[in-house]
């Protein structure tokens, strides 16, 4: 092509959108004319410097190439001055010809012919082909051959030439008085010259007879139809055989001249007539009918050549257009007059599919078209439903005869004994079972599109994985994600949460096991998946699993009001453990971590609990939550990972606690409702697990091997300090709010539940502590020894001040508040007095056991009892209190001057 076109092709394209566009937007028309002539022309001269460089490559390969001869087959090679022909000839045949060949690694734009710098002679070398890169999409490669390949211009030409006929018919029908008759035999001439022309051609042009002959079948099919239903002279008894000819016509010269883009001009052409010379009227009956002949062609082609890209045309074809008549026309009266091209279109398809199969090269025998196989099904059912609406008894017929139709077909292709069918048959297999499991539900409920789109994903899926192929990977995927969108219809927000119909569960349930078997389907394929299909396994897991759970909890809350707590903490931990198991057999990651959520699953459990239940034993939880703890230890048995990492630890540290918590709260709600026991009871209670725990920790690290071995440090630096900052805690909060009721048993100072609690608490921490300090582990490194100490001390003086006040307000009626305490002159002087003893006792103790900042300790405490004698009991005046707090005090100092007058010399290291 000349570059003269640039500026030629624009001027027609805009004459031709001057003639034919509308005056309203004649610019716009002119604008897009203008355009695509300029793209037209570009078109051409690359292709036109696409070919002369094929032909510079073509030429620079052909040009002759000889490897050079080695040095000790010289004395053959190069014959002596004055010796015979013969010896010369015989030198030149035993030269050693080689033909180069490209690098396998190397693009075939790079291709250039290597010469040796010291080849003395050469020969001339075999032509090497060059191809276009493979990894090019299919229909990618078939636009660019159909636009690029043979002649552009023609090809192009040929198309618009074919909508230009389509306009001039009806153009010709609405301002022409030449009988219609003329007028289409006119044209089915020249449409037979195209054809006969292009016939002729075929040796010396073949992409140019190609297109010629493609466009002439075309305009024939839209003449027959034109001339049977705009213009009402042909009768169908005579269109029909003469589509029938002209499809078989077209057929056999496409098949004759093994040219599938030839093919598919021609159908396409077919299949758009009707639609380009569409009036608006006529009957869908003969429009189906003229698609059929159609279709049947296609099928003829397909009994010969397995060329996917016709097959999959007529398809969409096919059904794109009947579903838009079905959308805009269909009435329920026309289901007699519609149903048999339904399933006639069916058997084509399903017949084109087969053939596909079994016509194909040796080399990818086994190879199946997963569109056709898997979208056939798929179209028919939905057409079929939209057409029985409200008729589920007939739909569920419907899916019985296609589910005995598929299983029928895998039987025969099983009888071949032939392997090379495998996965069709496997595929035949499989839509057998989804329209028989389609057809139990579809007899009760009408609600199963999502589980059908659910089911076919699936089986896509299955299929891309087993040919390589990601686009039925990626469609298999969407449709999984839209039915469980679908699904959402299903449900009934109601006042106290979503409601399902009776029978909806089941699809939730085909939902949930679509999404699943699809996320296995492609773990178990890494080898075929791209770096941005990695996510989709993990994806659709957790989208299965999630329809799982919302369809359990919704039938749950619906049918066990009862114990819809405990069945819904039931049903997560079957789940949980369901998904170990299937990690374990199929090591899909994403069942992992859906397994290792049950333990959070536990924490929002039991926030729950709190909010809504009365203790944990409530509502059936005295058999759902040990069931919940055996299932998460199982699963953190098998999916904890190494001892020492931060999985681990955080796991046994959460069961631990949870289960201590819930032990606890069960433990003194017990004892609140049946016991009839004062605050102290309960108070008490709440600190007997925790304790019990911290006091067999060390025993349990030692001697029990999973999972406190194993975790020794994660139980004794982290579950176990937590636990005593519980203790400590308690301690904090008991000793503050507790009065000491221990009803129904008198209150007797330190023999009483809460003050028992509260020794046996301090014991156990400083048991914990001692045992600490014996293991040498990092863990314990990082733990600041000065602090356990000081605050045992700490809480041990609490609870002696709280064990005091107690006792007061039990024997002495002293209010328990601050108030009462601060005016009580009785609380002050006994106050005086204990911290006096206590502090003198310390710094007795401290110096025989050589502690000097113990010492120090009971030092500070006397002087603050001292300070406390001159600002507060010293405004007693008269009193006996303040009389007995001097005397006590000084007489006690006596004694600690006797026997300790000073802090010892040096700190014991004991």
């Amino acid at each position: 092509m000349k570059p003269i076109m640039r500026l030629v092709l624009p001027i027609v394209g805009i004459v031709i959108a001057a003639l034919f566009g509308s005056s309203a937007n004649r610019g716009f028309n002119l604008l897009v004319g203008g355009f695509l002539g300029f793209a037209l022309a570009e078109l051409g001269l690359i292709n036109a410097r696409l070919e002369a460089l094929a032909e510079e490559i073509r030429r620079l390969t052909q040009e002759p190439r000889r490897r050079p001869v080695a040095p000790q087959d010289s004395a053959n090679v190069e014959p002596q001055r004055g010796a015979p022909p013969m010896a010369e000839r015989h030198a030149t045949a035993t030269a050693v010809v080689t033909v180069p060949q490209p690098a396998p690694d190397r693009s075939w734009q790079d291709l250039e012919p290597v010469m040796p710098a010291d080849a003395p002679r050469e020969v001339p070398a075999t032509p090497t082909r060059i191809a276009p890169p493979s990894d090019e999409r299919p229909i990618v490669a078939f636009l660019r051959n159909f636009f690029t390949g043979g002649n552009t211009l023609v090809r192009v030409g040929v198309i618009v030439l074919f909508f230009g006929v389509a306009f001039l018919l009806r153009y010709m029908a609405e301002h022409t008085h030449v009988p219609i008759e003329v007028r289409l035999t006119g044209v089915a001439l020249a449409s037979i010259a195209l054809i006969v022309l292009g016939w002729r051609l075929r040796a010396t042009r073949g992409g140019y007879a190609l297109a010629l002959q493609g466009g002439g079948i075309g305009i024939l099919y839209l003449i027959v139809f034109a001339a049977l239903r705009l213009y009402s002279i042909l009768p169908a008894a005579i269109a029909f055989p003469i589509l029938v000819l002209i499809a078989i016509i077209s057929a056999t010269l496409a098949v004759l001249q093994n040219s599938q883009s030839f093919a598919l001009l021609a159908v396409s052409g077919g299949f758009l007539a009707p639609v380009l010379a569409s009036t608006g009227q006529g009957s869908h009956v003969v429009l189906f009918s003229y698609y059929a002949v159609l279709n049947a062609g296609i099928l003829i082609v397909a009994w010969f050549k397995a060329w996917r890209p016709l097959n999959i045309a007529g398809f969409v074809f096919t059904f794109a257009i009947g579903t838009a008549w079905g959308v805009l026309k269909y009435r329920p009266g026309d289901f007699a007059s519609t149903e048999p091209f339904l399933i006639l279109f069916f058997l084509f398809y399903l017949g084109i599919s087969i053939l596909f199969t079994l016509r194909q090269p040796v080399k990818l025998t086994g190879y199946i078209d997963g569109t056709l196989i898997f979208g056939t099904p798929v179209v028919v059912f939905a057409l079929q439903a939209a057409m029985l609406h409200g008729q589920l008894m007939s739909l569920a017929y419907s899916a019985v005869v296609l589910s005995a139709l598929y299983l029928l077909v895998a039987y025969a292709l099983t009888r071949r004994a032939s392997g090379s069918q495998k996965l069709l048959i496997e595929s035949f297999i499989a839509l057998g079972v989804v329209f028989l499991t389609l057809a139990v539900p579809l007899a009760l409920d009408a609600r199963w599109n999502a589980a059908s789109w659910a089911l076919e994903g699936s089986a896509l899926i299955w299929v891309g994985c087993r040919q390589n192929r990601p686009l039925p990977r990626l469609f298999g995927s969407l449709l999984n994600i839209a039915a469980g969108c679908v699904v959402l219809k299903e449900f009934n927000l109601g006042g106290e949460g979503w409601v399902l119909p009776l029978g909806g569960y089941f699809g939730l349930l085909m939902q949930s096991f679509a999404a699943i078997f699809s996320s296995v389907t492609l773990h178990r394929s890494p080898q075929v998946l791209k770096e941005s299909e990695q996510p989709l396994a993990s994806v659709l897991f957790g989208w299965g699993i999630a329809w799982w759970l919302i369809g359990g909890l919704a039938e749950i809350h619906e049918y066990l009001p009862s114990c819809s707590f405990s069945a819904a903490l039931l049903l997560v931990t079957v789940t949980a453990w369901a998904s170990s198991e299937l990690n374990r057999r199929t090591q899909l990651p994403a069942a992992r971590v859906m397994a290792l959520l049950l333990v959070p699953a536990l924490l929002g459990f039991t926030g729950d609990a709190a909010l809504t239940l009365s203790h944990p034993f409530d509502n059936g939880g005295w058999w759902a939550w040990p069931a919940a703890f055996a299932g998460s230890y199982g699963v953190m048995f098998r999916h904890e990972g190494a001892a020492r990492s931060l999985l681990a630890n955080t796991l046994n540290a959460l069961v631990t606690w949870l289960l201590g918590a819930l032990l606890s709260w069960e433990s003194a709600w017990q004892i609140e409702a049946h016991g009839g026991a004062g605050g102290t009871w309960v108070a008490a209670a709440w600190m007997v697990t925790p304790a019990l725990f911290l006091w067999w920790l060390p025993t349990l690290v030692t001697r029990v091997k999973w999972p406190f071995a194993k975790h020794r440090e994660s139980y004794l630096f982290i579950a176990g300090v937590g636990v005593a900052l519980y203790l400590g805690v308690w301690s904090l909060w008991v000793n503050v709010t507790s009065v000491g009721d221990t009803t129904p048993l008198p209150y007797v100072p330190l023999f009483n539940p809460v003050d028992l609690a509260q020794a046996s608490a301090l014991l156990i921490l400083l048991r914990y502590w001692q045992f600490l300090r014996k293991v040498t582990t990092p863990e314990f490194a990082r733990l600041d020894p000065r602090i356990p100490l000081p605050a045992f001390a700490a809480l041990t003086f609490i609870w002696l001040n709280a064990l005091l006040l107690r006792t007061l307000h039990q024997w002495f009626n002293v209010p328990f508040d601050v108030d009462s305490f601060m005016a009580s002159t009785l609380v002050q002087t006994s106050l005086t007095l204990f911290w006096s003893i206590l502090a003198l006792t310390t710094m007795l103790i401290a110096a025989r056991k050589h502690h000097r900042s113990v010492w120090l300790t009971g030092a500070a405490l006397l002087g603050v009892v001292i300070a406390k004698l001159f600002l507060v009991d010293l405004s007693r005046s008269g009193s006996v209190e303040r009389i007995i707090s001097f005397v006590g005090v000084g007489l006690l100092m006596l004694v600690v001057g006797y026997f300790s007058p000073l802090p010892p010399a040096r700190e014991s290291k004991a």
